[in-house]
């Protein structure tokens, strides 16, 4: 009997739903709206300059995923890569905080004693990238 009742009312209340008119959609405009342009960045870079930070993208990226499969030594490697290589021309002095920032984030990874500090330290290196690209109109 209860049953009967709960889909009574669940009928009930679809057919309600159902019964509801629709709104007519406003007319289209011929005329196409103008996209919102996308800020350029404050400074042009260079193939290599762009090839350099994909190469972090990846090696974080490679940092990420060792950590998600529970290899914290190979994690370690991808760290030590973001911490030590060699920095790549052009990088603006007011940017220079967020390497620094990056790098000290990855030896942390380097140091860390087990996953949960890893995981942290990885989240710092996310931060200061993604603080950077703000900071470059990207």
């Amino acid at each position: 009997m209860k049953f009967h009742i709960l889909w009574i009312v669940g009928f009930a209340l679809c057919m309600t739903g159902c019964a509801e008119k629709e709104q007519a959609a406003p007319e289209q405009d011929d005329t196409l709206e103008m996209a919102t342009p996308v800020a350029e960045p404050a400074v042009s870079f260079d193939e290599a300059f762009i090839q350099h930070m994909h190469a972090h993208a990846e090696k974080l990226d490679d940092l990420n995923f060792s950590l998600s499969d529970g290899e914290l030594e190979k994690a370690k490697l991808s760290a030590y890569w973001l911490s030590r290589h060699e920095t790549v021309a052009g990088v603006p002095e007011d940017w220079q905080p967020y390497v620094v920032g990056m790098r000290e984030a990855a030896r942390a990874v380097e140091d860390a004693p087990d996953f949960a500090a890893a995981r942290a330290a990885a989240e710092r290196i996310s931060q200061q990238c993604q603080s950077c690209h703000v900071a470059a109109g990207i």
